[in-house]
């Protein structure tokens, strides 16, 4: 059985993975359970979007003022 903390999500082959598989570079994690990795890109999605309507890392209406 794996240890938890341990799963990654392989960008290069789209699947979730142990330790022991693709380069760090390569992926996301480390993830508690297989499953969260399993989501690892709709996570990613989710903080972007979180990200992006965020009013302190909001730069838009500076730069249309330059």
């Amino acid at each position: 059985m794996m240890a938890e903390g341990q799963w990654y999500y392989c960008l290069k082959h789209h699947a979730v993975e142990p330790f022991e598989a693709c380069r760090s570079e390569d992926r996301l994690g480390p993830y508690p359970t297989r499953e969260e990795a399993a989501h690892a890109l709709e996570k990613v999605q989710e903080r972007n979007e979180e990200w992006d309507n965020d009013p302190r890392f909001n730069d838009d209406e500076d730069d249309d003022k330059r």
